[in-house]
């Protein structure tokens, strides 16, 4: 009988140490078992609450995110596009290169958690500025 009592008190030990470590983990001031619990509970709940509001606000981010910054250097733009992922985006922008007449010299793209470009065009006409380029490549992400 004395193996049994030695087996229930090491389980009555490694239940106490678990629920201080629930304790410490949920900040609780609760000393009954049950209340422990609960708040763990509560303090679970909360985490998925606030996880939820984060993803939304993520979402929300990532669909708002739209930008084209346009530089001018001599006869080469150096063009930078950060928008929400789309379909054909890159095809789009390159094709409003080609309408203007504008020769890519060098491009990189990423797309992962939205849409990323930057290029280095050149206009050998020398007849655009920065607001025509930015112009076409809005409306190439528009569509």
């Amino acid at each position: 009988m004395v193996p049994s009592r030695v087996s229930r008190e090491q389980r009555r030990i490694a239940l106490r140490r678990k629920l201080h470590i629930l304790r410490k983990l949920t900040n609780s001031k609760s000393v009954k078992k049950s209340s422990i619990i609960m708040d763990a509970f509560l303090y679970i709940y909360k985490l998925k609450l606030q996880l939820e509001a984060i993803r939304r606000e993520y979402q929300n981010l990532i669909n708002h995110i739209q930008e084209v910054k346009v530089e001018k250097f001599g006869t080469q733009f150096l063009v930078r596009v950060t928008c929400k992922k789309g379909k054909d985006l890159l095809v789009s922008i390159i094709e409003a290169f080609e309408n203007l007449n504008l020769n890519i010299f060098q491009a990189k793209a990423a797309c992962k958690h939205f849409f990323f470009m930057e290029a280095v065009v050149e206009d050998e006409d020398q007849v655009l500025d920065v607001k025509d380029v930015t112009e076409a490549v809005m409306t190439a992400i528009q569509k």
